[in-house]
């Protein structure tokens, strides 16, 4: 089996009346690889996808995709990719069997109806295969998308805020979904600002306003950073929030809930600061280890939002 990613792009520059969307991108993405592309609203995260996936033409870079240029070979990328929008974009008025069966058509699946029912049974749909798409919840309409976008056996799966609207039992069994097809073999590509979808990916890059802060595995992010992070608790918090925001060796102070996360870069004056505020009391410092949260909060402070102005 080749060692060769499933995806390879470099310098993928692309713009949108005069703006630059995704500004010189590079990446390489293993395959079978459940790869997260986080960042806010408005940040480039879809454009970069579909360039890679050759689903959108680069203004300028190169790059393969599942061993076909994304340049020149588009059209057979897009035979072995699976792509489901953050939109439920399948037919309402038909039922779950008819849209799965016109989907395979679509694609030129052979043995469609065994396919079909082995789609169906594989998403837990066959109780359901007669019942019209329109009136389905959020979390089987997103079951649906899925196992359309599944049909054809596609080697690359594409998830657009996957489960943006859904309960969260219906996210858990999403992703028990997601992480079979990635042990299958499938590589993954997801788009969120979600942290409870990134912290199930294999591997992370941050997008902020076109441009890629960082990139690696999900669980070494906040080391790449060099971030540091107390959980502190105790009472009147939100003192304690503003008095922190102008030591200087605190980067950031995160509130959740009656919880502060306080973190820096630099590990001793963090905790000279930590040993000092325990000093006085009466709040508990407890170190922890930093995660992707602190670490999205972090690069976003620092990132130029490019959409601000006049386009040039």
């Amino acid at each position: 089996m080749s060692d060769a990613p499933a995806i390879s792009v470099s310098g993928l520059t692309k713009r949108f009346s005069g703006r630059t969307v995704v500004d010189h991108f590079d990446m390489d993405v293993p395959k079978g690889a459940i790869y997260g592309f986080l960042g806010p609203n408005g940040s480039g995260k879809t454009t970069t996808i579909r360039m890679m996936c050759g689903l959108l033409t680069p203004d300028d870079g190169t790059g393969n995709c599942l061993g076909y240029d994304i340049l020149t070979q588009q059209e057979q990328i897009k035979a072995n990719v699976g792509y489901m929008t953050q939109k439920f974009s399948l037919y309402e008025d038909l039922t779950i069997r008819e849209n799965l069966d016109f989907i395979a058509q679509m694609f030129g699946v052979t043995g469609r109806k065994k396919r079909v029912q082995a789609a169906l049974e594989d998403l837990g749909l066959a109780d359901r295969a007669a019942q019209l798409a329109g009136n389905l919840s959020g979390g089987w309409k997103q079951r649906l998308a899925l196992a359309a976008c599944m049909i054809h056996d596609p080697a690359l799966l594409l998830l657009d805020e996957p489960t943006a609207g859904v309960d969260p039992k219906a996210r858990r069994d999403f992703w028990d979904e997601i992480r079979k097809l990635s042990a299958q073999g499938v590589t993954v590509l997801v788009s969120t600002h979600y942290m409870d979808e990134a912290v199930q990916c294999d591997f992370i890059a941050y997008i902020a306003y076109g441009k890629k802060l960082i990139s690696g595995v999900a669980q070494e992010i906040p080391k790449m950073i060099g971030l540091h992070t107390y959980r502190v608790t105790g009472p009147d918090i939100a003192a304690l929030e503003a008095a922190l925001k102008s030591e200087p060796a605190v980067v950031q102070v995160a509130r959740f809930g009656a919880v502060l996360h306080v973190s820096g870069t630099d590990e001793d004056a963090l905790k000279a600061l930590a040993d000092r505020y325990r000093a006085k009391g009466p709040h508990h410092w407890e170190h922890k280890p930093a995660e992707l949260e602190e670490a999205f909060i972090y690069l976003m402070t620092g990132a130029a939002d490019n959409f601000r102005g006049d386009p040039k």
